[in-house]
């Protein structure tokens, strides 16, 4: 009617993505694809630099997502999807494909324990993401698993070693790794360091030198790197219980036979 107030115009609201973070998370995808692409046509330094290269991608979406304040529910689902494919797929068919084929049965058994891991280490990560402590990870991340599995590849194949001079090593790291993500160890996740903050003058140098190390041999010094970080929770966790054995109070005597 004519004296009705007249309603406001709903304002359509378009859905839509946030464009910056899911590039780097599309680029994370593609180059862990891209790795079974190369280990399946026997490219596997091309493989083990893809998984890197990935790696990097990954630690990109989420800090550029935090930046720019364009987290999203479709960009934290859409990055653990692809991390299960760049960091817990490739890694165990490059390393399934260059190596543990010629073990058969057993070689597929250990490349599936590695892909379980990761899957079930991400998905205990989403669940426990809000309640769990950001400078701490429970079980080793799976970029790091797979950085372990790439630099192995990566290091053989520039000393000139071949998958069967390695299969053995090859099963022990893809078992390790894949057991590692699903154990209840705690790794330190670096994520209370403030990028924003004032550091000291000789943290610069010291910065300058790993990257010079980095550049010196690439391949050799990220497998060190990282398999010194796995090795680290292990230790750390041993540690920590002979510590807590030393504070605990000495039993009390047997009682005295009358």
């Amino acid at each position: 009617m004519q004296g009705d107030p007249i309603e406001p115009a709903e304002v359509k609201r378009h859905k839509g993505i946030y464009l910056l973070p899911n590039l780097f998370t599309t680029g994370c995808l593609f180059a862990g694809f891209y790795a079974i692409v190369a280990a399946m046509n026997d490219r596997y330094e091309a493989a083990a630099v893809a998984i890197f290269i990935a790696m990097v991608m990954d630690g990109l979406d989420g800090r550029i997502a935090r930046l720019t304040n364009t987290q999203s529910d479709f960009g934290a689902q859409y990055d653990s999807l692809a991390d299960m494919v760049s960091f817990g797929l490739a890694p165990a068919l490059v390393s399934y494909v260059w190596a543990l084929s010629s073990l058969g049965k057993l070689g597929w058994l250990a490349s599936f324990i590695y892909t379980a891991g990761a899957a079930l280490r991400l998905a205990r990560f989403n669940v426990q993401s809000t309640v769990m402590d950001k400078r701490y990870f429970k079980g080793l991340a799976s970029p790091s698993a797979a950085a372990l599995i790439a630099g192995m590849v990566w290091v053989a194949h520039d000393n000139d070693l071949t998958g069967r001079d390695m299969v053995y090593g090859a099963f022990i790291m893809t078992v390790g790794a894949g057991l590692l993500m699903v154990s209840n160890i705690f790794y330190r996740s670096f994520k209370d360091i403030d990028l924003k903050g004032k550091v000291p003058f000789v943290i610069i140098p010291m910065v300058v030198l790993i990257f010079v190390a980095i550049a010196a041999d690439p391949p050799l010094v990220l497998f060190i790197v990282f398999f010194c970080y796995a090795l680290s929770g292990p230790v750390m966790a041993l540690m920590r219980l002979q510590q807590r054995d030393k504070d605990m109070p000495p039993p009390p005597p047997p009682p005295q036979e009358p």
